[in-house]
C-alpha cells in the first residue's frame, strides 16, 4: 500500500513539474487549511447568492421589464456552481465525520484545493454579476392585454356583433371589418369584448388597441402602438421610419389590430401595418358607414340599439340595489324605454337614477326625463353634445334641413323614403333640381349621407328609415332655435282638439298627425307655414272654408287617411303649393274646380279616394311631375276623358286597378292610349287586364325604347297588384312585371321581360318551364317568383338553353308548384345562378331534387335556404350526384330553413362541408331526419338552431360532445 502511494504521488509530482518534496508541502497546506478554504468557499457563496437574489428583485419589480440575455445567462451559471458548492459541501461534511483515518489525508488535502479553486471561481462570478450593460430589458409583449370591460355575453343584442366579428376573422379571405353605428351604441363595449375573447387569443400572436379619437394624427396611432409592442423609438425619427419599424416587428406576426373611434379615413400602411401572409386581420369602429367603405373594408357590422330586454338588464345593472323595490320596476321600465336602446344614454340616466330611494323620486325623475331636453337633466347635456356633433358636421345646410325635417314624424315611426324626399323636394331642400328623377337621385344621395353618420337609420320595414326619440329631441331643440325652423309638433298624443291658434302661428312646420282631431281653427294665422300634415285623423271630417286664407307659403299639404268629404274654397289660396296627399280618404268624392289655382302643384297623390274622375282643370296644372291615381270607383266610359295626356310634363305615374272589377275592354284600351301619348314619363306603375292592352302600350308609347324609363306593370287578373317580392330589396327595384291567370306564350310578355328585373308568374297554364319565355329574355332578372303554376315541371330546361341564365338573379320564390320536380334540368352551364342569396321552395309535392349535379357549385353567394312542405323530398345535397364536392361548397350560406318534410333523411353527406357562414338553422316536422351534418369542428358559427325539443331527444349523435356543443345553441319550440 505504501509503496502504491508513494508511487501515485511520484506520477502526481511528475504532472506538476515540481520535486516531490514541493509537492508534498503543498498538500500539508492544503490538508492544514481544510476548514479555512471551506468558510471561505462558503463565505463567498453566501455573497453570490445575495447578489444573484438582488438581481431576480429587480426583474420581479417590474412586471413589464424581463431579464436581458447577459443576465439569464449570469443567474443559470449562479445556478450551477450552486449545485456544485453543494456537492463540495458534502464532500466535506463526510471528510469531517471521518477525521480520524490516516489515509483520508490525501483526499482532504485535495478536497481543500477544489474549495479553494471554487472559492475563486466563485469571486470570478461574483464580479461578473455587476452586469454594466443592465440586468433588465423590455418584456416582451403580451398577446393580449385585457382591458375592463361589461361583458355582452349576457346581452344578446350587443354580443351578436362580437360575434358576427368573430365569424368574419374566422375567413380567410376578410381582412379589414369594419363596425359602424351612431353615438352610444356600444361599439366601443364590443371592441373591447373581442380584444378580451379567448378565442381572439388564440387566433393571433398579438392584438393592439388603440383608440384613435377625434384629435388623431399619424404619430399618436404610431405612438400607441410602438408602445403596445415595446419598441423603442429614438428622438427625431420621422412617421416613415417608425412606420417602418413598426412595420418589421410585425412581419412575422399574426396581429390583429383593433382601431376603435375612428374620425377620419387614413392609410394604414401609413402608420406601419403591413400585408403579411399571416392571415392577420384590422377591425375599425366609426359612428360613419362610409368611412368603413374608405378603409377599404371587406365586410361590415352595423351596431343596432339594445333590445328592450338588454336595455332594461343594462340600466338595473347600472342602478344596483334600488331596482330591488318591486314598485319602482314599472317605473324604471317607462325611464329604460326613454334611452331607446342606447347603451350611453342607459348609463347617463342610471347614473342619476341610482341616487333616488323612493318612489316619489323616480315619478319626478320620469316626468323630467319625458320632457327632457327641453330642461336640463345631469349629465344628459354630455349626451346631446355627442349626437350635435354629428348633425354640426354635416357638410351642407340642405343635408341639416332634410335631418330636422325628419322630427315632424313620430319617434321610431317608419318613414316611407319615397315620401320623405318628396316632401323634401317640395320644401325646396333639393334646391334648383326640377326634374323629378333627378330629385330622387340627390334625395337619396342626402338619405344616405344621413344614414351614415346614424342621424337617421333604416327600418326593418324595406324601403323605410326611421328616426329615434333621442335623436328626434335633438331635433326639435336645434329647430326651435332656428327662427325659420320652428316646429309645432304634437304626433300620436290623442288629440282630439287642435293646439291653440297662437301656437299655429310661430311655427313654420306643423306635424298633428296620428292623433283623434275632430274639428280644426277657423282661420289660423299661419303665414310662415310651409308644411301640414294632418294624416291618420281618422275622425277629421271637415276643414273649415276658410282655413288654408294665411296659408299662401304652404308647400306640403298631408290629409291623407283623414274622413274629409270635401275641401275647403280656401283651397285655392294655396298658391305654393307642391305635394297634396289625400290617399285613402275614403269618403272624398270629388277635387274642386279651384284646384287649377294651384299652379305650382307638383305631386298629387289620390288613391283609394271615392274619386269618380278627374276635373278637366287638372290638365292645366303645368307643374305636375307626380299624379297618384285609382281606377276603382270610375264608372264605365271613358273615365279619366283627356285628363291625363292633358298633363304633358308628367313624369311619374300609378294607376291603381282594383283586380276584382270587371272593365270593358274598350274602357282598358282608352286608358292605356291615353297613357301611352305622355312622352316625358320616367315611370309608370299600371294594371293590364290583358295581354292585349300591354301590347297597345308597347307599340304605341315612344318611350317604351328608352332604357332609362321604369315601370311597373301587372298583366291580367289577380288578389293583389302589390309586388310581394319587392319586399326583399332596400329600394323599389324599377322594373317589375307580374303575369297573372293566362297561357302559354305571347310575344309581347316576352318583348317586356328583356327589361324586367322583378318578375312574378301566377296561376299561369301550359308552360312547362320559365325557359319557355326564351333563356335570353330573362338575363336582367333580379329577382323571381313563380306561385300556383301547375304545369311547370322545372324552373330552367338546361338541354334547351345553352348560354348562362339567370346570371344576376338574387332571390327566386318557388310556391304552390304540384308538377315541380326540380329547379334545374340537364347541364349548369358555368356563371348560372351566380348572384343568388335566398332560394324559397314552398308546397313543391312533387319536388325530390333541389341541387341537381353541377348546380350547388354556382351558388356561392347563397345565403338563405327554405324548403317548406316538399313531401317527396330525400336529400337536400344528393350524396349520389354531388360526392366529389369541394367542403367550401355553399360558402355564403347563412340560415337553413326546413319544415314539413316527411322523408326527409339527410341535409348533406356526413362531415362532407364545412358550412363557414352557417349561423340559423330551423327545423321542424322532418321525422326522418335522424342526424345533422354538423361535427364539432365545422359550422363554427353556428348560433341559433330552433327545433322541437322530442325531435332533437331522437337525434343519432358520432360523439357526445358534438351533441353537447349543438345543445347550447338550441331554441326548443
Amino acid at each position: 500500500m505504501v509503496e502504491a502511494a508513494a508511487s501515485a504521488i511520484a506520477v502526481e509530482a511528475y504532472k506538476d513539474g515540481r520535486s516531490i518534496f514541493g509537492y508534498i508541502s503543498q498538500k500539508i497546506d492544503y490538508a492544514d487549511d481544510f476548514k479555512v478554504n471551506f468558510e471561505k468557499m462558503n463565505e463567498q457563496a453566501k455573497m453570490l447568492y445575495a447578489r444573484r437574489d438582488d438581481v431576480e428583485a429587480e426583474i420581479n419589480k417590474n412586471k413589464m421589464k424581463r431579464a436581458t440575455k447577459e443576465c439569464e445567462g449570469w443567474i443559470n451559471r449562479v445556478k450551477a456552481a450552486e449545485q456544485e458548492v453543494l456537492k463540495l459541501e458534502s464532500k466535506y461534511k463526510k471528510e469531517i465525520v471521518h477525521a480520524w483515518r490516516y489515509a483520508r489525508f490525501w483526499s482532504r488535502a485535495n478536497l481543500s484545493k477544489h474549495m479553494a479553486k471554487k472559492r475563486e471561481e466563485l469571486q470570478v462570478l461574483l464580479e461578473k454579476g455587476k452586469l454594466d450593460n443592465g440586468v433588465v430589458a423590455e418584456r416582451s409583449p403580451e398577446p393580449v392585454r385585457v382591458i375592463d370591460a361589461p361583458s355582452t355575453e349576457d346581452k344578446p343584442s350587443l354580443h351578436w356583433a362580437v360575434e358576427e366579428i368573430l365569424g368574419n376573422l374566422r375567413e380567410r379571405n376578410i381582412k379589414r371589418i369594419g363596425l359602424w353605428g351612431m353615438v352610444g351604441t356600444g361599439k366601443t363595449t364590443v371592441m373591447q369584448n373581442l380584444n378580451n375573447c379567448e378565442e381572439v387569443k388564440k387566433m393571433f400572436d398579438i392584438v393592439i388597441w388603440v383608440s384613435v379619437s377625434k384629435a388623431w394624427s399619424i404619430e399618436k396611432v404610431q405612438d400607441a402602438i410602438t408602445q403596445r409592442l415595446k419598441l423603442k423609438v429614438e428622438g427625431g425619427v420621422n412617421t416613415v421610419e417608425t412606420a417602418q419599424l413598426i412595420s418589421n416587428e410585425l412581419a412575422d406576426l399574426r396581429y390583429l389590430l383593433l382601431l376603435d373611434e375612428v374620425w377620419d379615413p387614413f392609410d394604414i400602411h401609413e402608420i406601419g401595418i403591413p400585408n403579411n401572409d399571416k392571415d392577420s386581420k384590422v377591425v375599425f369602429a366609426s359612428r360613419f358607414r362610409d368611412l368603413c367603405y374608405d378603409m377599404d373594408a371587406d365586410e361590415l357590422v352595423n351596431m343596432k340599439r339594445l333590445s328592450d330586454t338588454d336595455a332594461y338588464k343594462m340600466f338595473e345593472e347600472k342602478v344596483g340595489r334600488t331596482m330591488k323595490n318591486p314598485s319602482i320596476i314599472p317605473i324604471a321600465q317607462l325611464v329604460v324605454r326613454e334611452c331607446v336602446g342606447l347603451p350611453l344614454l342607459i348609463d347617463k340616466v342610471a347614473r342619476v337614477f341610482r341616487k333616488k330611494d323612493n318612489i316619489h323620486l323616480w315619478r319626478d325623475g320620469l316626468r323630467s326625463l319625458q320632457r327632457w331636453p327641453s330642461i336640463n337633466i345631469q349629465g344628459m347635456d354630455e349626451v346631446l353634445e355627442f349626437l350635435k356633433f354629428c348633425y354640426e358636421d354635416l357638410d351642407g345646410e340642405d343635408k341639416k334641413v332634410c335631418f330636422l325635417y325628419g322630427a315632424l314624424f313620430p319617434e321610431d315611426c317608419d318613414i316611407f323614403v319615397d315620401y320623405l324626399m318628396e316632401c323634401w323636394k317640395a320644401e325646396g331642400f333639393l334646391h334648383t333640381i326640377d326634374e323629378f328623377r333627378d330629385a330622387r337621385d340627390r334625395g337619396h344621395n342626402i338619405l344616405h349621407d344621413l344614414i351614415n353618420v346614424s342621424l337617421l337609420e333604416k327600418s326593418v320595414m324595406k324601403r323605410h328609415v326611421r328616426m329615434n326619440k333621442v335623436l328626434r329631441n335633438m331635433a326639435l331643440k336645434i329647430s326651435s332655435r332656428v327662427l325659420d325652423h320652428k316646429f309645432l309638433t304634437r304626433t300620436c298624443e290623442g288629440l282630439k282638439e287642435a293646439p291653440k291658434e297662437e301656437e299655429w302661428a310661430s311655427a313654420s312646420r306643423i306635424s298633428l298627425m296620428d292623433n283623434d282631431l275632430c274639428s280644426l281653427p277657423a282661420t289660423p294665422n299661419c303665414t310662415n307655414l310651409s308644411t301640414l300634415l294632418l294624416q291618420r285623423n281618422y275622425n277629421l271630417m271637415m276643414i273649415p272654408d276658410s282655413f288654408f286664407l294665411s296659408m299662401q307659403r304652404l308647400r306640403v299639404l298631408d290629409l291623407h287617411s283623414t274622413a274629409i268629404t270635401s275641401l275647403p274654397p280656401s283651397l285655392s289660396c294655396l298658391t305654393d303649393l307642391r305635394a297634396l296627399y289625400l290617399n285613402s280618404c275614403t269618403r272624398l268624392i270629388q277635387l274642386p274646380s279651384s284646384l287649377e289655382a294651384l299652379v305650382h302643384l307638383e305631386v298629387l297623390d289620390i288613391r283609394r279616394t271615392g274619386i269618380i274622375s278627374l276635373p278637366i282643370q287638372l290638365g292645366s296644372l303645368t307643374h305636375m311631375r307626380c299624379l297618384r291615381m285609382s281606377l276603382l270607383n270610375c264608372a264605365a266610359g271613358n273615365p279619366v276623358s283627356k285628363v291625363i295626356s292633358s298633363i304633358s310634363l308628367l313624369e311619374e305615374l300609378i294607376i291603381d286597378v282594383d283586380p276584382n272589377t270587371l272593365w270593358s275592354d274598350q274602357v282598358m284600351r282608352t286608358i292605356t292610349e291615353e297613357v301611352s301619348t305622355l312622352t316625358r314619363l320616367t315611370s309608370l306603375t299600371f294594371s293590364f287586364p290583358k295581354v292585349e292592352c300591354l301590347e297597345i302600350f308597347v307599340r304605341s308609347s315612344r318611350l317604351w325604347k328608352d332604357l332609362s324609363f321604369t315601370f311597373q306593370f301587372s298583366v291580367g287578373t289577380c288578389n293583389s297588384v302589390k309586388y310581394h317580392i319587392l319586399d326583399y330589396f332596400e329600394y323599389q327595384l324599377c322594373k317589375c312585371l307580374k303575369y297573372a291567370n293566362d297561357e302559354g306564350i305571347h310575344p309581347v310578355i316576352s318583348e317586356v321581360l328583356t327589361q324586367t328585373e322583378v318578375f312574378e308568374l301566377i296561376d299561369h297554364k301550359n308552360i312547362l318551364s320559365l325557359s319557355d319565355f326564351g333563356i335570353e329574355n330573362l338575363s336582367k332578372l333580379r329577382a323571381c317568383s313563380v306561385e300556383g303554376c301547375k304545369d311547370i315541371i322545372c324552373i330552367i330546361d338546361g338541354t334547351v338553353a345553352q348560354p348562362r341564365a339567370f346570371e344576376w338573379l338574387e332571390r327566386m320564390v318557388i310556391n304552390n308548384a304540384p308538377s315541380l320536380h326540380c329547379i334545374w334540368k340537364g347541364p349548369v352551364p358555368v356563371g348560372s345562378l351566380g348572384q343568388m342569396t335566398s332560394l324559397t321552395l314552398y308546397n313543391c309535392p312533387k319536388l325530390k331534387k333541389i341541387f341537381s349535379n353541377g348546380l350547388i357549385e354556382q351558388l356561392s353567394e347563397l345565403q338563405h335556404l327554405s324548403v317548406e312542405e316538399c313531401y317527396e323530398i330525400e336529400e337536400i345535397i344528393l350524396e349520389t350526384e354531388n360526392s366529389c364536392l369541394d367542403s367550401r361548397t355553399l360558402p355564403s350560406l347563412k340560415k337553413v330553413v326546413l319544415h314539413d318534410l316527411p322523408k326527409l333523411r339527410s341535409i348533406a353527406p356526413d362531415d362532407l362541408l364545412i358550412w363557414p357562414s352557417l349561423e340559423r338553422v330551423d327545423i321542424a316536422s322532418c321525422p326522418s331526419l335522424l342526424k345533422l351534418p354538423f361535427t364539432e369542428k365545422n359550422a363554427v358559427n353556428l348560433r341559433f338552431i330552433d327545433v322541437e325539443q322530442s325531435w332533437w331527444s331522437a337525434l343519432a349523435w358520432r360523439d357526445d360532445a358534438i351533441e353537447q356543443r349543438l345543445r347550447s345553441f338550441c331554441n326548443f319550440i
